[in-house]
């Protein structure tokens, strides 16, 4: 593989002496000596290949490699971006809908029994939590019940996106002022969604999924009242 266009040394030492996750790195005195490249440029590449997820430093264990995660990437540049203002949560929000329509029929099929029975689960918690008294906003069951359909997919890239969309997606606050009626409309849903895969009706699960898909707001509003 052609790595020319990868600018970092301490990356590139990393593919051609194939440092395997969960293998110790070489000390950057060690990797400087072998390589003639100054400590100080090898510890800059460090922090940036760190904060990529692609190694982790640790007090007595040194440098060690980490499995590649495609989400420190993604989440980095996404906030960076939604941030600045210079892209809109709406473009992202476009990104991941593609995908999840896309990739629905390759995700769903490969869901087991127990997985269908975890879907049914986490419809029930966020019931509880809608139901309860004070209502509390079941955000992190809205994150999972999404993830679950789509966890037994072998593509890491698509895991880092649409991990990354939940995490930007409660960045965002656009539910912040949303009134009750449109957590119980998401839920309401959901329970549809987990029935049909349940029954493998996968297409009715999709067609469920896009037509819930219209409930998100773009813009977070205050609430008037």
């Amino acid at each position: 593989m052609l790595l020319h266009n990868l600018d970092s040394d301490f990356l590139k030492y990393l593919i051609d002496n194939h440092v395997v996750p969960g293998e110790r790195v070489p000390t950057l005195n060690e990797i400087s000596s072998e390589l003639g490249i100054s400590v100080g440029k090898l510890r800059e590449q460090l922090e940036v290949a760190r904060a990529l997820g692609f190694v982790s430093v640790r007090t007595r264990k040194g440098i060690q490699r980490e499995s590649f995660d495609f989400k420190p990437a993604v989440l980095i540049s996404l906030l960076f971006s939604l941030g600045t203002e210079e892209t809109q949560f709406k473009q992202y929000s476009q990104l991941r809908r593609a995908i999840e329509k896309g990739l629905w029929h390759d995700a769903v099929t490969h869901l087991t029994i127990r997985d269908k029975q975890n879907l049914h689960e986490i419809v029930e918690q966020a019931w509880q939590k809608l139901r309860s008294r004070p209502v509390h906003v079941p955000n992190g069951e809205h994150r999972q019940f999404h993830l679950k359909i789509f966890s037994r997919l072998e593509n890491p890239f698509v895991q880092g996106l649409l991990e990354s969309y939940w995490d930007a997606y409660e960045a965002s606050e656009l539910t912040r002022f949303v009134d009750y009626q449109y957590w119980v409309d998401v839920w309401t849903y959901h329970e549809r969604i987990a029935e049909a895969l349940t029954n493998n009706d996968f297409d009715l699960g999709l067609a469920l999924l896009t037509e819930h898909f219209c409930l998100l707001p773009t813009v977070p509003v205050p609430d008037s009242s």
